[in-house]
Parts: C-alpha cells; sequence; structure tokens
C-alpha cells in the first residue's frame, strides 16, 4: 500500500457521516490525492525541506506549507494537521506549526527574488 493509499484510507474511514461532525465548512475544496502527490514529488526533488501546518480557517481548510533550502516553497491542501504531521513523518521530513514558529526567513527571500526576476 502507498502512502497515499494510506492517508486516504485514513480519511475514508471517517466516511460521509463523520464529516459534519465537530467540523465546520469552509469555503474551500477537499485535499485531495493530486495534492499529496504534488507534496511527496516536491520533497523528492528538493533537500532540506521542512514542513509548516497552517490552522484550518473558515475560508481555507488545513493546510501545509513545504519549504526547501533554498527557499523554494509550495502549499497544498491537507485532511487535517494529524495528516500533515503523518505524511511529515513519513516523508522524515521536519514539521513544525506555522502559528508558533512563524515562516523561515529563507522562504520570503526566494519569494522576493520571484517577485523581481518577473519584472525582468
Amino acid at each position: 500500500m502507498g502512502l497515499i493509499d494510506r492517508l486516504r484510507g485514513r480519511r475514508g474511514s471517517s466516511g460521509a457521516a463523520g464529516k459534519g461532525r465537530g467540523r465546520r465548512g469552509t469555503l474551500d475544496r477537499a485535499s485531495g490525492s493530486a495534492d499529496l502527490s504534488h507534496l511527496e514529488q516536491f520533497v523528492a526533488t528538493r533537500r532540506g525541506v521542512e514542513g509548516y501546518v497552517e490552522p484550518r480557517t473558515a475560508v481555507t481548510e488545513t493546510t501545509i506549507l513545504l519549504v526547501a533550502a533554498d527557499g523554494e516553497w509550495t502549499r497544498r491542501r491537507i485532511d487535517g494537521p494529524e495528516t500533515a504531521r503523518k505524511l511529515s513523518r513519513d516523508l522524515t521530513v521536519p514539521v513544525y506549526d506555522a502559528q508558533i514558529t512563524g515562516y523561515p526567513q529563507r522562504m520570503r527571500d526566494w519569494s522576493a527574488r520571484q517577485k523581481a526576476d518577473d519584472k525582468l
């Protein structure tokens, strides 16, 4: 069984009845296999990746932000903080709570470089 199947199985065990239990609705879509595949691919093709779990809001589901050693980053929806932590363990990536640690400076520096390159 692959990583995506294991994570999907955990989500699938709550079923449709579990969807409304203790969860308020958001305007965002739920995470899917494409999101998980993207995160796996990002980790596999970059070095020094760290994860930052971002809380669910009224507008978006829980997300995980992955930041590589050079500051390149990606963000995808995830089925809650527990799934983000499990994914991070499975991919052997350290994970932090974004509300507590904030984001690394290298991420902001990378974004600034990308913005400057777009203007050229």
